[in-house]
């Protein structure tokens, strides 16, 4: 048996009741019995153990109210969105409140922390940053008064929404040419609807994709589902505002030879390709704003020698990215020198255009 020492060693019990208060210090040893009394060594936690400790304490409160936080800013879009989102917030959430409640709770370690837990510690705190980062950016742009208003069906559009897609179908004669449209990165799929009626009200189908967390690039493979659901459409139309653009030049791209439901045009919303498509058999539309501060009138320009030489342009004297859809101004957008109103109206005409020609 240890002998005492002065100043660094502590006199425990291993009887059940000192291992329930003491069960980061105390040591059962094999044969111990309830009245035998061991002497073990305490060391004290290093600053940097405690330094740890602290920032997993911020960081998981930081996590509860952000979560909480972006979910309040959500809004509406917690039942209208895409389920993706609520997953991250409740995970992020519970996850979050776990890791506060513990590190609150359970005593501070009384032994230095080993070098690498110590690694995988920053590397989860770095990880946790990036997470509830995410969830803040990820807040989308809801849907305003106009776009709300054009999802309540009537007479001559009926509208269903469900967790990945809003459809909305023409009651009388319907066009063999669908529209699948890709919402801009972060934005309300209900956004587009005031935009994109006049579509329906015209006799085509229209479909507008829910994406993953907002994100066009996580929504690939949502138009080959719909593609083959909708089957009283034989030719598609593609198209996309911003970012998603890029993801419906792509499903042009892919589908635009196919023996079967083969996609015929191309409608970009302040958007252009990311890869040169020239050589793709599809006719294109591009609508651009004249005032539009992020896919510029430059970056529409430049991007012309990447799309087929028929393609069609309409610009909007005065319109700007956000007017593209009914979900409120835009970080690092122009300044407009017209109304939503009319810009949705020249916008939406020129779509109809576009999509009736095909009818033939």
């Amino acid at each position: 048996m240890d002998t005492a020492s002065t100043g660094d060693r502590r006199l425990l019990s291993c009887d059940a009741e000192c291992w329930k208060r003491e069960k980061h210090a105390c040591r059962l040893r094999s044969g111990c019995r309830p009245d035998r009394r061991y002497y073990l060594p305490m060391m004290q936690i290093t600053k940097l153990d405690l330094g740890y400790l602290w920032v997993k304490r911020v960081v998981a409160i930081f996590g509860v109210i952000v979560t909480a936080g972006s979910a309040f800013a959500t809004g509406p879009m917690l039942i209208h969105g895409h389920p993706a989102y609520i997953v991250l917030l409740a995970v992020t959430l519970v996850v979050s409140v776990i890791v506060a409640v513990r590190s609150w709770s359970v005593p501070a370690p009384r032994t230095p922390v080993r070098r690498g837990r110590r690694v995988v510690q920053a590397v989860l705190i770095a990880l946790s940053f990036l997470v509830i980062a995410a969830v803040a950016w990820l807040v989308p742009q809801s849907a305003e008064a106009p776009a709300l208003a054009a999802m309540k069906s009537d007479r001559t559009v009926t509208v269903m929404e469900d967790a990945t897609e809003i459809v909305m179908m023409p009651m009388g004669v319907e066009s063999p040419v669908g529209v699948f449209f890709q919402p801009g990165a972060r934005v309300d799929a209900r956004a587009y609807s005031a935009i994109l009626r006049p579509l329906v009200e015209s006799g085509h189908l229209v479909v507008i994709a829910k994406q993953p967390l907002g994100i066009a690039f996580l929504s690939t493979g949502t138009f080959a589902m719909a593609r083959a659901a909708h089957h009283p459409v034989t030719r598609w139309v593609v198209g996309g505002h911003s970012l998603g653009g890029l993801v419906a030049a792509t499903d042009a791209e892919t589908f635009a030879g196919a023996a079967r439901d083969p996609v015929v045009g191309l409608l970009f919303f302040a958007s252009y390709p990311a890869t040169n498509i020239a050589q793709v058999n599809v006719a294109v539309l591009s609508i651009s704003g004249s005032k539009d501060g992020l896919s510029t009138p430059a970056k529409i320009a430049a991007a012309k020698p990447t799309l087929p030489a028929a393609a069609r342009y309409l610009v909007v004297k005065g319109g700007v990215h956000a007017f593209f859809g009914d979900y409120g101004p835009q970080e690092g957008d122009g300044k407009p020198t017209i109304s939503q109103d009319q810009a949705r109206a020249e916008i939406a005409a020129g779509s109809v255009a576009f999509v009736n020609g095909l009818d033939g």
